[in-house]
């Protein structure tokens, strides 16, 4: 954040009078040497250094005034008083103190959002932070993750030696919990653990299709917490990757790969320019697109026997899109027992639940 400018009132430089011992007549003494003293001899009221009174110096200010043509304190730019030069900027002395100096500097946090889209840029901020034991061991094994710097708690560095022996591609650095919380944000569950590392670089449709499963797509899905739940669902139940939107969806991010528990290691996450022509050319592959929509038939029939089946679902509260939609092969529901009282699932339990009775068949 930049320093904050000095406070400038309507009759100069406030954050500085202080500091300038006035003449009789109320103007400002200024500089060192007598400068913005009238030359020897002249009248009172006669202009300084040879202009004219409410005349331009050849930097633009007016006699008299104090930075970007403001009258001091002693009269306006035009008459009434002793008039002085436009100054430069003032500059402290030694031991001189200005409105700059008293000024705390600011402390508060941005939301983690904000810091987590800040660290996608360039530079030594590029990059995300993951945080969480199962996000960081999945990552510390994840050879196609580049990795840049471990932070890790005592504790947290034992967990993670259970789970995964040494010795690391990278070396931990100690930290305190304190120290992550400034860094992440104390709404981060990050269990003394975090890693910076640089995203993951998805893998082409083509060669998804060879992975064995069934793959999940997802129409607009925003909020990181439901991609990450629909990723940890999908990895443990043998789906091949999940599809999301490249404009309408979180970026990778520490929240997301945190609800994901380390699925984002190991299931592709793509992300498709266009919904409905990547299901077009699921459909070309021989696959079967079916859409989740709670109005419609359960899950089941003669239909899905045999065929490897797309899942796709939309966001919560508007489903799929009209395209989106017209686009699938069929559209299925979920039978829910809860009659009125329960007319809707999670989007992420309904996924999960999905892929269940597609893996029963």
């Amino acid at each position: 954040m930049k320093p904050p400018r000095s406070y400038r009132g309507s009759g100069g430089e406030r954050g500085r009078q202080d500091h300038h011992p006035r003449t009789p007549q109320g103007g400002e003494a200024r500089g060192a040497g007598g400068r913005g003293e009238r030359p020897h001899g002249a009248k009172p009221g006669a202009p300084r250094f040879g202009g004219k009174p409410g005349g331009k110096t050849p930097s633009g200010g007016r006699y008299g005034s104090g930075n970007h043509g403001e009258p001091s304190h002693g009269g306006s730019g035009h008459g009434g008083g002793p008039r002085e030069r436009a100054q430069a900027p003032h500059q402290p002395r030694h031991g001189e103190h200005t409105l700059h100096a008293r000024l705390p500097a600011r402390t508060e946090e941005a939301p983690r959002h904000q810091r987590e889209q800040r660290d996608q840029r360039g530079g030594e901020r590029s990059g995300l932070w993951l945080y969480g034991i199962h996000a960081v061991v999945a990552a510390l094994a994840n050879p196609q993750r580049r990795l840049r710097r471990l932070l890790l708690t005592e504790t947290a560095e034992e967990a993670i030696a259970v789970r995964l022996p040494r010795p690391w591609a990278i070396t931990a650095e100690r930290a305190e919990r304190e120290q992550l919380d400034r860094l992440l944000g104390r709404d981060a569950v990050h269990q003394g653990a975090a890693l910076h590392a640089d995203p993951l670089v998805a893998p082409p449709l083509a060669q998804v299709l060879e992975r064995p499963g069934p793959l999940v797509v997802l129409d607009q899905l925003a909020d990181p917490r439901n991609v990450g739940a629909i990723l940890r669902s999908a990895a443990a139940l043998g789906a091949a990757a999940v599809i999301v939107q490249d404009r309408h969806a979180p970026e990778e991010t520490g929240a997301l790969a945190k609800a994901a528990s380390g699925a984002l290691e190991t299931l592709p996450l793509l992300r498709a320019v266009n919904i409905a022509r990547t299901l077009v050319a699921l459909k070309a592959a021989d696959v079967l697109v079916v859409g989740l929509d709670a109005a419609a038939a359960p899950l089941a029939g003669p239909a899905l026997t045999g065929r490897r089946i797309a899942i796709v679902l939309g966001a919560e509260g508007e489903g799929l899109r009209r395209l989106t939609r017209e686009t699938c092969d069929m559209l299925a529901g979920i039978a829910i027992q809860g009659g009125a009282q329960l007319d809707s699932l999670n989007v992420s339990a309904a996924c999960a639940i999905a892929l269940y009775e597609l893996g029963r068949r």
